[in-house]
């Protein structure tokens, strides 16, 4: 089976122009701008819970920019992601400038996105080897030498899933073959790599009966191809699992994000991200945790909970001692259609332990694992 297609700064008409781009950029870069909204009491949200959950076997998934944070999650902490699915996502630094190492701030994150839209989106840099693999896979080593990332020794038994859809055009199938090549170059068995290409899904999370047309590419980004894709993934994570529940029986919670932004000036997340918890974790059992990254424009804000509610990942999570973490980013003057940061708008250590949304979601895991109270 073979990779797909792409969007860290999608379009929902399945390309964007470089011209676009930056001026998108240059506008939402310069601008403050100013949302106005009528006077309301804000709900406290709850404080994401501590129930003893195994975080040794966490795994994770996200479709768009939500595919690229979960390759980068998992690199970053391989130790204990046993497995990632990239969903219409490319690989690992893609978007980094060749001038990563001696540039910093706004320049290296305006320069990292024109290559993202053309070389890891649209393949339109493919004529000068953009993506490069074998610079990626090299880069990858290089900061797992310095310690910036778990040892690659801990990655290479992992499993990666992979997706492209058929009618996917805002990231075209040779930059999900090059995630594909990626895992090759750094070790990861053949055997451990699953590849769907043969969907006529558009740019998606594919359900197999909730969701747009198979091949639409529009809010919410949930389409329905007949194609149980949640449970293909946690089966490829974690083996043979238990039929899925008709309807969830657990608790979609909404919990505060804030506790575990202190310290991050600028981190681009939401005040509030949701955890699915099935009863048995709420009580005594000991429960894994997926990480799912929701993609550009497909968070809560603009798409409200499709994601969360008809991607089907909760279905599996009652009988196979699952925790669903569903983490938000924010929508903002640099990132206007709320994507994950893949291109350095939260700094240059994005693809590191030391990025924030990394160390955000990690923190939210540590939370996870404390014992009940």
């Amino acid at each position: 089976m073979r990779p797909a297609k792409l969007a860290g700064v999608p379009d929902p008409d399945g390309g964007m122009s470089m011209r676009v781009t930056l001026a998108m950029f240059a506008v939402f870069s310069t601008l403050a701008v100013v949302l106005t909204r009528p006077a309301q009491a804000e709900v406290p949200a709850a404080r994401l819970p501590a129930l003893a959950a195994d975080i040794s076997h966490t795994s994770v998934s996200g479709i768009s920019s939500g595919a690229y944070m979960a390759g980068q999650f998992q690199i970053a902490h391989s130790k204990i992601v046993v497995g990632a699915a990239i969903i219409a996502g490319g690989p690992y630094g893609c978007a980094e400038s060749a001038f990563a190492d001696v540039m910093s701030g706004p320049g290296l994150a305006f320069l990292n996105l024109s290559k993202a839209v053309n070389g890891c989106m649209l393949n339109g840099l493919a004529f000068w080897g953009v993506p490069d693999v074998d610079l990626l896979a090299e880069r990858t080593r290089k900061l797992a030498g310095a310690g910036r990332i778990d040892p690659l020794e801990s990655l290479r038994d992992d499993h990666v899933y992979l997706f492209s859809g058929s009618n996917d055009r805002t990231v075209v199938p040779a930059i999900v073959d090059a995630a594909y090549a990626f895992y090759e170059r750094l070790g990861v068995p053949a055997e451990n790599l699953t590849y769907v290409t043969d969907l006529p899904a558009g740019h998606a999370f594919v359900t197999d009966h909730q969701g747009l047309a198979c091949d639409a590419t529009a809010k919410p980004f949930v389409v329905n191809c007949g194609y149980d894709q949640a449970g293909e993934i946690l089966k490829r994570m974690y083996g043979p699992l238990s039929p899925r529940a008709a309807e969830p029986r657990g608790t979609f919670l909404e919990f505060d994000q804030r506790p575990f932004l202190a310290g991050h000036a600028e981190h681009g997340m939401e005040k509030r991200g949701v955890v699915y918890i099935p009863p048995a974790c709420a009580e005594t059992a000991t429960c894994r945790v997926h990480v799912a990254y929701h993609g550009c424009s497909q968070g809560r804000a603009v798409a409200g909970d499709a994601f969360i509610r008809q991607s089907g990942f909760a279905n599996w999570a009652d009988a196979n001692a699952l925790i669903i973490l569903y983490p938000e980013a924010a929508a903002s003057a640099v990132n206007p259609q709320g994507c994950w940061d893949w291109w350095g708008y939260t700094g240059s250590d994005y693809l590191t332990r030391e990025a924030p949304q990394i160390q955000i979601v990690h923190a939210m895991l540590l939370e996870l694992a404390k014992p009940r109270s």
